[in-house]
């Protein structure tokens, strides 16, 4: 019977609309829909399940429309005291639905159903818990529709919520109330319905949840401290059952671990709510003390060896931030600190005080496990390390930062690497995040001891922490105490690599690089050692993009030390010649990593003999995108670093032009699938800034091919750089700006009167969207040069303006499809304008940001709005009053530059555009301040169309003379 309700369920998803072959009749659709709500009292949960999924597959086609009768009949069923089992299958049916209602349905069905669920949950005598636990996953879905409509429908969601919070929160203390029970799962998760319920009303309707909030307090109190204890005793000593991976038939995970997880994440919440932390202050020392509990290492972590003989399970939970009761509890601290300020911070150092004064005691008296606690409270410290350090609290860090590690060193550190690896890993890993307030000789002997660690025969979590410290520490390690153990210590790194999997690949691989960085010097003797495991490492892991990234960096160091560039090259040469020249032959992924491996600038010339052939195939031949993309992006790296010179390597310079522009030619193929083409724009880029003679008599082929490949493009990144070229373009084409213009009036694109009307489109759509200094430099200051001609065809072509605002309320998927987004249409001129005035504003409000003691700017802003509200007047008349400093227009330029030391392979390749030096704010500064001296008609005309913001904008970096 349990494979036929599946196997109908999988027919109705198959057949119960649509264009297949068979499809259900209307009387058939009646027939079965009567019989499947007539079977839902299935004694057998499982069968109940599977039915109650087939009615809600249906459900999603005939419901409520089709199906009217539907939640009558399932109301009353949940009503029938006489038969559980229907109940059951009702509950399980509307829990199923009520993750699919909406806004049109729920208010509606709220007022009905909610009196038979606080029946169902408030009768613990007639349901059992399963039956009231299925009732409040109903309330929780309900509840957070609900939520999400109040939005929009405050006033209508409020009146509907609040007759009904009393009571469910009366009920909600009643089931909080007691302690929790031991080995007793469905109290679990009952409790856990009653929690979510209660995250959803707090983050959806304080105003009314406040009121009757400290019904709740005392017994969810007690609900956490006993929580606490079943925890200790189930999960962490390992003494009761802790359920782990236990599911009830409807796939609910049963464990306690996901009901303390459930619950640190209410606390949290209560704890970032500005109106509800004020219950929490006053005893937020003791809410810290048993998170810190909550924090250790469990049974069947510590224990069991699933970390102490398993490196790789240890680094993989280690870094997982996502789902368990370390990473929520860590998660609870950080809002403590963020929420309560000095007083959150006391707490955590009182509490991580007291955790590790109990350490000391239970290992005075003999405890195997004295030191759980001890690595708990560390790993506190450690997850709020940045909060710490922050804050001013330099007395209090003392103890942990100077007093602890200090003892730890000769206690723990050297004694007990084997008996308490954990503990040993913990201590390492903590002075490292602290590192920036510990003295010089204690970071020296733990760089010591973790260098140490590396090369002895320790439990894998010592290496692990080891390496974690490293990581951090030998950046900021003195070279002349780090380099006489550097040898020894790469060497046993890559013997620590030779043996890692995949989980730990990454934590050695970024050791390994800080090692390399830290002592350049040395690495280029033992090149020859390194680099053959590494290039292993990555071929082995080609197809994971991870492990591949972090070898090509370790690789990139070792170029970057003094003498490892050409021993690399000539290493690696060798292999990827072949790989490159017959690429077919290839494990998937191979081709397109060997190309990444080929773009160190400063032996350009070696690699081209080798490889441009092979790679301007690949691009010609390949379909692969990855390949393309990878392709692509090496011959940009040659023209770039060979400039002129690299038609000159070449054999046949004629040959190599134009295989040059044979690649350009099928990277803007408009039939080539975009990903393909991602990277064109940067290539075409190479071509013309280096290039430009060559280039000079292909520009109306080249910019007809652009216009068709970026109106078949459907990826916006690929728009984006096309638009760069375009803008690129322009400059090129200055003083003459206006003759370029007129040649691409003269081309023809689909769907358009011109090339021009069809670029400036969509550039003035995308401009927003473009990313990338670089990138905003050429394209802004490119507006700013079109707008600068003056030119007739400019007043011709109408763009999008600005979304027009709906005032219907919530734009629901169906709503979205009937009425599309509606925009205004405005000239290209005010269009520029906005555009220009809006980056003005875009590098104020971030200079605003990065400097909250800089206010000249909102003193003119002040002056401006107390004085004539005519906005011509105010633009015209202030220029002078509200001229920007040099260190304004400096603190702007900043906006753009601030993030050039993270540039992409892309950036570093334009590095010497001379574009690049441009400083946005004094290049519209003078642009505006021109078009106001020289066309005074047209700035004001410019103006009146621009909100009172832009005009000041404008007006704060114009220069009146």
């Amino acid at each position: 019977l349990y494979l036929a309700a599946v196997l109908l369920k999988q027919f109705i998803r198959k057949h119960w609309e649509g264009d297949e072959d068979v499809t259900v009749s209307v009387e058939e659709k009646g027939v079965i829909r009567r019989n499947l709500l007539a079977s839902t009292d299935d004694s057998h949960r499982k069968i109940c399940t599977a039915i109650s999924m087939a009615i809600a597959s249906i459900a999603a086609y005939d419901w409520p429309e089709n199906w009217p009768e539907l939640l009558p009949s399932l109301l009353t069923l949940i009503k029938d005291q006489s038969n559980m089992t229907r109940v059951q299958g009702a509950l399980r049916c509307l829990a199923l639905l009520s993750a699919d209602l909406d806004d049109t349905v729920v208010p509606t069905l709220i007022p009905v159903l909610f009196p038979s669920l606080h029946t169902i949950v408030s009768s613990s005598q007639t349901y059992n818990m399963y039956l009231r636990s299925k009732a409040l996953s109903i309330v929780y879905s309900c509840v957070s529709v609900i939520g999400v409509m109040s939005g929009v429908y405050k006033k209508e969601t409020m009146a509907l919520m609040a007759p009904m919070l009393k009571p469910w929160m009366d009920q909600f203390a009643i089931i909080l109330g007691q302690p929790l029970q031991p080995e007793d799962p469905d109290d679990w998760s009952m409790r856990m319905e009653v929690l979510k319920c209660l995250n959803q009303l707090i983050q959806n309707f304080q105003t009314l949840a406040e009121g009757e909030f400290m019904i709740v307090v005392e017994p969810l109190w007690q609900t956490f401290v006993s929580a606490v204890g079943v925890y200790r005793r189930s999960s962490i000593d390992g003494a009761d059952d802790s359920f782990e991976g236990n599911y009830d038939s409807d796939g609910a995970d049963k464990s306690l671990d996901s009901f303390v997880i459930q619950l640190l994440e209410f606390l949290l919440t209560i704890v970032g709510s500005a109106r509800l932390r004020k219950v929490v202050l006053s005893n937020v020392k003791q809410l810290v003390y048993h998170t810190v509990a909550l924090l250790q290492m469990t049974e069947q972590q510590a224990r069991v060896h699933t970390w102490s003989m398993d490196a790789n399970q240890f680094v993989a939970d280690e870094d997982d931030e996502t789902y368990s009761c370390r990473v929520s509890g860590a998660l609870l601290l950080e809002e403590v600190i963020n929420s309560c300020g000095v007083e959150g911070i006391n707490a955590i150092i009182d509490a991580t005080r007291e955790r590790f004064s109990e350490s000391q005691q239970e290992q005075a008296a003999g405890s195997a496990v004295w030191w759980r606690i001890r690595e708990a409270a560390l790993y506190a410290l450690a997850s709020v390390s940045d909060q710490l350090l922050e804050a001013e609290t330099f007395f209090s860090l003392f103890i942990y930062v100077y007093a602890i590690p200090i003892y730890i060193i000769f206690c723990d550190t050297y004694a007990g690497p084997h008996e308490y690896p954990f503990l040993c890993a913990r201590v390492l890993t903590l002075v490292a995040k602290f590192s920036p307030v510990i003295s010089h000789t204690v970071l020296q002997q733990f760089l010591y001891a973790a260098m140490k660690a590396v090369g002895m025969d320790v439990p894998p979590p010592v290496k692990v922490g080891a390496c974690r410290a490293l990581s951090q520490l030998l950046p900021e390690a003195n070279r002349e105490v780090v380099q006489p153990q550097l040898i020894g210590l790469l060497s046993s790194l890559t013997d620590l690599l030779q043996q890692a999997s995949d989980e730990t690949l990454h934590l050695v691989l970024e050791t390994l690089q800080a090692a390399i960085k830290s002592g350049a010097e040395v690495t280029g003797p033992i090149e020859s050692i390194i680099s053959p495991v590494i290039l292993n490492v990555w071929a082995s892991h080609i197809s994971d993009p991870f492990i591949g990234i972090d070898a090509i960096e370790v690789l990139e160091s070792i170029k970057n030390a003094p003498g490892g560039i050409h021993p690399l090259v000539s290493r690696v040469l060798p292999h990827v010649g072949p790989i490159l020249n017959k690429p077919r032959e290839q494990p998937e992924g191979l081709v397109a990593g060997s190309l990444d491996l080929n773009a160190p600038m400063d032996v350009v010339m070696v690699l081209y003999d080798v490889c441009f052939d092979a790679v301007t195939r690949i691009v010609l031949q390949n379909d692969d995108h990855s390949e393309l993309q990878n392709a692509t992006q090496c011959l940009a790296a040659f023209i770039s670093g060979g400039r002129q010179e690299v038609l000159a390597w070449a054999a046949d310079s004629g040959f190599a032009m134009r295989s040059l522009l044979d690649v350009a030619s099928r990277l803007l193929d408009p039939n080539l699938d975009s990903s393909g083409s991602l990277f064109v724009g940067n290539y075409i880029l190479q071509l013309i800034l280096h290039l430009p003679l060559q280039m000079a008599q292909h520009t109306p082929d080249l910019i007809a091919a652009l216009v068709r490949r970026m109106q078949s493009a459907q990826i916006a990144g690929l728009r984006s750089s096309l638009i760069v070229l375009f803008a690129r373009l322009v400059h090129m084409s200055a003083p003459n700006v206006e003759q370029f213009i007129d040649l691409l009036v003269s081309i023809p694109a689909a769907d358009h009167d011109n090339a021009f009307v069809y670029v400036m489109s969509e550039w003035t759509k995308q401009q927003g969207e473009i990313q990338g200094a670089y990138q905003i430099k050429v394209t802004t200051s490119a507006l700013a040069l079109l707008l600068s001609t003056r030119h007739p065809q400019l007043g011709k072509v109408n763009v999008q303006g600005h979304l027009i605002k709906s005032t219907e309320g919530i734009t629901t998927r169906s709503k979205a499809k009937v009425t599309p987004e509606k925009w205004t249409v405005v000239p290209l001129p005010f269009k520029i304008a906005s555009l220009l005035a809006d980056t003005l504003l875009e590098m104020h409000e971030q200079v605003q940001f990065d400097d909250d003691e800089e206010n000249e700017w909102e003193e003119i802003e002040e002056e401006d709005k107390d004085g004539d509200k005519d906005l011509l007047y105010s633009a015209a008349a202030g220029l002078s009053s509200g001229r920007a400093t040099y260190d304004q227009l400096e603190a702007m330029a900043k906006v753009f530059d601030g993030d050039q030391d993270d540039e992409d392979d892309e950036e570093l390749l334009s590095a010497g555009d001379p574009l690049n030096q441009i400083n946005v704010a004094s290049y519209l500064g003078d642009f505006f301040t021109k078009l106001w001296k020289e066309d005074r008609q047209l700035f004001n005309h410019l103006c009146q169309n621009l909100t009172q913001d832009q005009v000041q904008a404008i007006q704060t970096v114009v220069v009146h003379s």
